[in-house]
């Protein structure tokens, strides 16, 4: 498939819970003048035809989407009607997580560049099923929805971060403390494994890990402990971890839903500066944070340096947006979008060595998850104590 030309991107929306209408909408508006939204699928009628009567809508007087267009969307109740009638350029899934893998390659399949929401699998394995159904070189592709490591702020920490602007990293500290109730875990497909994939870690957590990995790079061994201490579910409720990097840095991780004091956290600490973002659920430039070391606090020579360290003047927030901007240049390139292939992978695989050690309580380095790994073909790698019950193993 050769590079989607400059027309509008025909889109079409799988799955038109909360996360379509208050982000995906949102971000196809802001991008109004370079997609059509043709067509949306969702078997629950009512859910379907709410999301269609919210996209005819024209956007609010005064919006950054002022100016997009108010879509007439054709309603799908299943997803290979749609791809056979409307033939997208685009599909953005934002289904319960166990959909996500066999849509994600039927839309492959069908000629479709994909914009998934996490968690974008299951497993590894699934991963690896989705990467094999892009077959052509130059598209279409499928990534996953990463939007923190959108935003100016971002941009800016990693270029600074990259290029040593800071000094070598050192130490990191990575939160995901968040609370839910058992009103939230009433939904069915919710903490079970076959549905959602796991607990806080994958669920949650995923989005500040992948921002973790995507400032500091490759990590090389996890050391991790998981616990259900509150809710009655299949998968974990918490989780901690030690992560050591290809770069000698050494980090912690925190992933909790127990947690009423609500925050996202990632602290990372250089030789000559530390780098702290704390949000909750999305940044703007005023979220991060820079602190030059002593010894260039009360060197002048060093003002104009530390001056380069904060943030830019121009304020990007984080996300759906920002990265659905990124996906349409790149189909209009030709090439990979960001969050997609090995780079997206390597946050997959870090989660499972996440569960990984917690389960077995011994060290995980990348890459020994293979396919003869239990914890490639499932996230609790069949382990006694956390994969689900059933006759066999009761």
């Amino acid at each position: 498939m050769a590079a989607v030309s400059s027309r509008p991107v025909r889109t079409a929306v799988v799955g038109t819970g909360g996360i379509a209408t208050s982000s995906h909408l949102a971000a196809l508006r802001a991008q109004g003048h370079r997609v059509d939204l043709v067509a949306a699928v969702d078997p629950d009628a009512t859910r379907l035809d709410a999301f269609r009567a919210a996209a005819a809508l024209p956007a609010e007087p005064g919006s950054p989407a002022e100016a997009a267009p108010a879509w007439n969307v054709t309603g799908y109740r299943n997803l290979a009607d749609m791809l056979a009638a409307e033939r997208p350029d685009l599909v953005l899934i934002g289904t319960p997580p166990a959909l996500h893998r066999a849509q994600a390659v039927a839309a492959l399949r069908a000629g479709a560049w994909v914009l998934c929401e996490k968690p974008y699998c299951l497993s590894l394995a699934e991963y690896d099923e989705i990467a094999a159904a892009e077959q052509d070189p130059a598209g279409p592709y499928a990534s996953v929805v990463f939007q923190h490591r959108y935003g100016s702020g971002a941009v800016h920490a990693r270029e600074q971060l990259s290029t040593g602007a800071l000094g070598r990293p050192l130490v990191a500290h990575c939160q995901t403390t968040w609370y839910r109730d058992t009103v939230y875990y009433a939904v069915p497909w919710r903490g079970r494994w076959a549905t959602e994939g796991g607990g806080p870690s994958m669920g949650h957590g995923i989005h500040q890990m992948d921002l973790l990995l995507h400032l500091l790079g490759d990590w090389t061994e996890v050391r991790a402990m998981a616990g259900r201490l509150v809710h009655e579910v299949e998968s974990e409720d918490v989780s901690t971890a030690l992560v050591r990097f290809r770069s000698g840095a050494l980090a912690t991780v925190v992933n909790s839903v127990l947690s009423p004091d609500e925050v996202s956290r990632i602290r990372i600490d250089c030789a000559d500066a530390t780098v702290e973002l704390t949000h909750l659920y999305g940044h703007r430039n005023e979220d991060w944070v820079y602190t030059a070391a002593p010894q260039l606090r009360e060197d002048p020579a060093a003002a104009d340096r530390v001056r380069q360290w904060r943030t830019p003047a121009a304020d990007q927030p984080s996300s759906h947006a920002a990265q659905l901007t990124a996906v349409l240049d790149a189909m209009q390139a030709g090439t990979r979008p960001p969050g997609g292939d090995q780079d997206a992978r390597r946050t997959v695989e870090f989660i499972a060595a996440l569960y990984k050690a917690a389960f077995t309580g011994r060290p995980v380095h990348a890459g020994e998850i293979t396919p003869a790994d239990p914890y490639y073909s499932a996230m609790h790698g069949d382990h006694p104590d956390w994969a689900p019950r059933t006759e066999a193993n009761a």
